[in-house]
């Protein structure tokens, strides 16, 4: 069983809901993301989704976009990405996915990732723009090193295709809440608990939803029909306003730990 099965029977057990942050490696540098990731661990996250910058993130809003610019613009690639888990595993105990493109992926090698991605302690990787039919090679190469990969579903996702995520895919499955791209919303989009229910009909794999919660409440309201919260954007924005202060990790913290503060005990 993988870390990350093994991270959603204890919160089956628990009674809680799974809380991911999503944060990208080297925004605001790479220093500070190895703090970041210690820091959401200790704040109550239980995986942590690490994003690979990339020059085109076509799936992501303006807020990941300009994360990803700035670490591009200090040139940090995949192998930096990889270095910053290697550092913080140290002291980290909780699963970390790695969250990326296709293309900085091939060019970085398939191989090669999943080698070094199970040396540094990769636990699982999210292709965004990988789809099932074309995953086999990356399937196989994967599993060969107890790396899960993690497929997207959306509430555009045929059920024929959402069947063959369920065979394919492993540690869990990200509902994405809504069409369009990533980003904060005021309300909860009404598409995501009929997406999970589909997922649900079609895999016994833990399903996590993101893209648009930034909220306690709407952690809250995921948390009712799903296993886990996704957050993105509304942290990178924190990390965004925060850039060049001396207290940013900290108060990356204290805003982590606000998004949680009504968690109750036992949930």
């Amino acid at each position: 069983m993988s870390r990350i099965c093994d991270t959603f029977s204890e919160l089956k057990r628990a009674g809680r809901g799974g809380f991911i942050p999503f944060i990208m490696a080297g925004d605001p540098d790479l220093e500070t993301t190895e703090l970041l990731l210690i820091e959401l661990a200790a704040a109550g996250a239980d995986i942590i989704e690490l994003g690979v910058p990339f020059s085109d993130p076509v799936a992501d809003g303006a807020v990941i976009q300009r994360a990803s610019e700035r670490a591009l613009q200090k040139g940090v690639m995949l192998a930096d990405a990889l270095t910053c888990v290697s550092n913080a595993k140290q002291h980290v105990v909780i699963p970390i996915v790695l969250f990326g493109y296709l293309n900085p992926l091939l060019k970085f090698g398939q191989d090669r990732l999943a080698k070094e991605g199970r040396r540094v302690g990769i636990d699982s990787v999210l292709i965004t723009d990988l789809i099932p039919e074309e995953a086999g090679a990356w399937l196989e190469t994967f599993h060969d090193h107890e790396i899960d990969l993690i497929f997207l579903t959306a509430p555009t996702t045929s059920d024929e295709r959402l069947t063959r995520i369920a065979q394919q895919g492993s540690g869990f499955i990200y509902a994405v809440s809504r069409a369009g791209v990533t980003g904060a919303r005021d309300e909860m989009p009404h598409d995501a608990e009929p997406l999970v229910k589909r997922v649900r009909n079609a895999s016994d794999l833990p399903i996590a939803v993101g893209f648009g919660i930034s909220t306690p409440e709407q952690i809250q309201q995921v948390w009712r029909f799903a296993d886990a919260a996704v957050i993105g954007s509304a942290l990178v924005s924190q990390i965004e306003k925060l850039s060049g202060s001396p207290d940013l990790v900290a108060q990356v913290g204290v805003f982590t730990r606000s998004l949680l503060e009504r968690r109750p005990a036992g949930h």
